[in-house]
């Protein structure tokens, strides 16, 4: 009996996916529950499994924009499993072990030859680049040991993998010219979207200001390994962060709230969105009830949002929802920016890269000392956010970075 395997739903709001890498090819045995192939949606990866034991047919190709409910392929549960079947390739290749160290570039040309021949591609590889009219000799390979398959053809287009006439320079080198087009990904296209919607519907404004970060690191390099030995999680300054804007939230609710047509929504409770850069682009999880949650409980939570974000194992409903976002823009070394709105939320705070700076002492005027201090900035609504409530909301958020026992009075 062949078994239908059927694009499920997944979320109200999605109506067209795209089809991802599959992981096993025509006619191969697969298992019950093994990961057949990746469902792309705007708001997330999907993985999805074999729905029962048996030989794969595949109907429908990778890339392919398709509604949900239909259907892309069939297993057939009757079929005898075949002697000596293949394990399916990894998804990710182990790491091939460091070759003997090379000296010359005669030696490394030598190299490379070797390992580019022979050939390894498997046969539905070469029937799919021939029916495409890809050239498989210039078509990198994923697979195992670095073997050319399926997916590795269908990403290379006809246009991409012909050569393109090299141009001879003065000396022996050839410069090659060439170009490529990559198909953007149903994530990248909303992603796009809502930047492009926020700026053209909000009033959108970014006011700057910057913390003294001395105390949070004291703190944190005091209690750090005993924080970690107790929660079994490390202590980050997100944490720090999260908190202070909490605390900043309820002092200025209107920037954790939004506009819905002519009502302004207030929320009595944080749901706090913590953007995440991945490979496929840039993911918002949300920490529900941020408000309520300890230190501990936080960064437990952006280990494991951040860490499933990396592997597009998030939900939809682990994505919507967040009442205000913070952004770190300082792990990539970002000096300073003007972050952009998450609609349909009221503000965003951007954090910063690290910088010792000369400023003045506040404890003792006029003398100049050397201090870690870290530029924030607060974009916002101004349809709804006043400038006083957003200065005032970072003057707050400085107050309880540079005095972080703000945070355990409520203050």
């Amino acid at each position: 009996m062949a078994v239908d395997i059927v694009i499920p739903s997944l979320g109200e709001s999605i109506t067209e996916v795209r089809l991802g890498r599959w992981h096993r090819s025509e006619g191969d045995w697969v298992e019950k529950d093994e990961l057949l192939v990746e469902i792309e949606s705007d708001k997330v990866t999907q993985e999805f499994p074999s729905p029962v034991a048996g030989i794969l047919h595949i109907t429908e190709t990778e890339g392919t924009d398709l509604p949900i409910g239909a259907t892309i392929g069939a297993v057939d549960s009757d079929a005898a499993k075949p002697a000596g079947d293949p394990a399916p390739e990894p998804a990710e290749p182990p790491a091939e072990p460091p070759a003997e160290p090379i000296s010359t570039p005669a030696a490394q040309v030598e190299n490379a030859t070797e390992a580019a021949s022979p050939l390894r591609v498997t046969p539905l590889a070469r029937k799919v680049a021939q029916g495409r009219g890809v050239d498989i000799g210039s078509v990198p390979g994923t697979g195992l040991h670095g073997k050319i398959t399926k997916s590795d053809v269908l990403s290379a287009s006809p246009a991409s993998a012909a050569s393109s006439e090299p141009i001879i320079t003065a000396g022996d080198g050839v410069l090659q010219r060439g170009e490529r087009r990559v198909r953007m990904s149903k994530l990248r296209q909303r992603i796009a979207e809502r930047l492009v919607h926020a700026q053209r519907t909000a009033a959108m404004l970014t006011t700057f200001n910057e913390a003294d970060m001395s105390h949070v690191i004291e703190l944190r390099k005091a209690h750090k390994e005993e924080f970690n030995d107790r929660f079994g999680v490390k202590l980050g300054f997100m944490s720090f962060f999260i908190k202070a804007a909490v605390a900043a939230l309820n002092k200025y609710p209107l920037v954790n709230a939004f506009i819905d047509g002519d009502e302004i929504v207030e929320h009595d409770y944080v749901d706090m969105s913590v953007a995440v850069g991945t490979d496929k682009g840039l993911v918002v999880p949300v920490i529900r009830n941020a408000d309520r949650r300890s230190f501990s409980e936080i960064e437990s939570s952006i280990l494991e949002l951040a860490g499933r974000a990396r592997e597009g194992r998030l939900g939809i409903d682990e994505m919507t929802g967040g009442t205000f976002t913070i952004s770190n823009g300082g792990v990539y070394g970002s000096m300073l920016s003007t972050p952009i709105l998450n609609p349909p939320q009221s503000g965003i705070l951007g954090l910063h890269r690290i910088q010792n700076r000369p400023i003045e002492d506040p404890d003792n005027a006029g003398q100049i000392v050397l201090r870690p201090m870290m530029y924030l900035a607060l974009s916002y609504d101004h349809r709804i956010v006043d400038g006083s409530e957003a200065v005032g909301f970072l003057v707050h958020l400085k107050q309880c970075i540079e005095h972080p026992e703000r945070l355990l009075l409520d203050m």
